[in-house]
């Protein structure tokens, strides 16, 4: 074979690797969650939760309801319903063997939720998301409470992000 004949080939190789890429590239259906075209931000705003019975569960019912809306708060006649179940607790972590106590842990709150059309009680989706959040423990009570308090919070808020993502997957479909 001439060098130039594997010149030649080697073109033409590539030129038909660059077509078939772009043909493979054009072919792809990508688009942002929240798009227009999917109406998801309409759909959101038409989405209920259902009542917490804990402080930590109202904490991702809030967060749940200020993502859904934008800010715009609660809607009254929701087209679709989420019903959650909402579990914390925290863990010690760093036990200290001289004070048999422990000077760090983490928060974890988890979500276990339903979406439903609320027209004809259609599941949508169903799932279970979990978030974790490090805490330090200090040496005075109340600060160690407070402590506490503000990573369950931040878990939840980030749990909230979590099973939102999910639906306005769920919705934009």
């Amino acid at each position: 074979m001439s060098s130039d004949f594997v010149r030649k080939l080697a073109h033409r190789a590539s030129v038909v690797t660059i077509l078939v890429t772009t043909a493979f590239l054009s072919a792809c259906q990508v688009r942002p969650l929240y798009s227009e075209s999917t109406g998801v931000t309409e759909k959101l705003g038409s989405v209920g939760f259902s009542e917490a019975g804990t402080r930590v569960g109202q904490e991702v019912r809030n967060h749940l309801i200020f993502l859904a809306s934008r800010g715009a708060g609660e809607v009254e006649k929701p087209d679709y319903m989420v019903d959650m179940q909402v579990s914390s607790y925290v863990a010690d972590t760093l036990l200290v063997q001289s004070s048999d106590t422990s000077r760090a842990g983490r928060a974890t709150v988890s979500v276990s939720y339903t979406l439903r059309t609320t027209k004809d009680n259609q599941v949508i989706k169903a799932g279970r998301r979990e978030a974790t959040a490090l805490v330090d423990f200090p040496r005075q009570e109340f600060a160690k409470q407070r402590a506490i308090r503000d990573a369950e919070n931040r878990a939840a808020n980030q749990a909230a992000e979590f099973v939102g993502a999910d639906i306005a997957a769920a919705l934009s479909r």
